[in-house]
Order: C-alpha cells, then structure tokens, then sequence
C-alpha cells in the first residue's frame, strides 16, 4: 500500500515509458513517490510481486492500492 495517499512508481532509466508516465502525473498534478530499481535492484522482488512475476516498469501503485503495469499498457521488460 502506499504512504498517505500518494502514487507510487517503480521505474528504470533506461525505460522510455517511465518518462511518459511520470510526465502525465505531473501534467494531471498527482503526486508520486519514484522508486528506480537500477539503484535498489532489491526492488525487483516487489515490482515482480506486483506485476505477477515479470521484471517490468514502470509499475505505478496508486493511492488507493490500484496497481497499473506499463505506460497504457505498455512497458520495458527487464526479465
């Protein structure tokens, strides 16, 4: 779950979809807590839990518990 409502997202630098994905966040004014996985690869445990077992960002996890894999749909994968 996340910290006082606020989004959560899971992401990788090298993921273009990430980019997109916090952009329209911050277009729509939703706050967001950003987690990159290339500096805490302990992560991956919690992105492949969230996303049914896949390496795979951005993951959002929304303030009401809502988990979102992909940008659209659409993600990097990492597997």
């Amino acid at each position: 779950m996340t910290k006082n409502n606020k989004n959560i997202i899971y992401t990788h630098p090298t993921c273009g979809y990430c980019d997109l994905l916090k952009e329209d966040l911050i277009s729509q004014n939703e706050l967001f807590e950003e987690f990159d996985v290339s500096i805490d690869p302990s992560l991956w445990s919690e992105v492949e839990k969230l996303s049914g077992g896949d390496r795979i960002t951005p993951v959002l996890v929304r303030g009401d518990g809502t988990v979102e894999i992909g940008y659209k749909g659409i993600g990097c994968n990492y597997g």
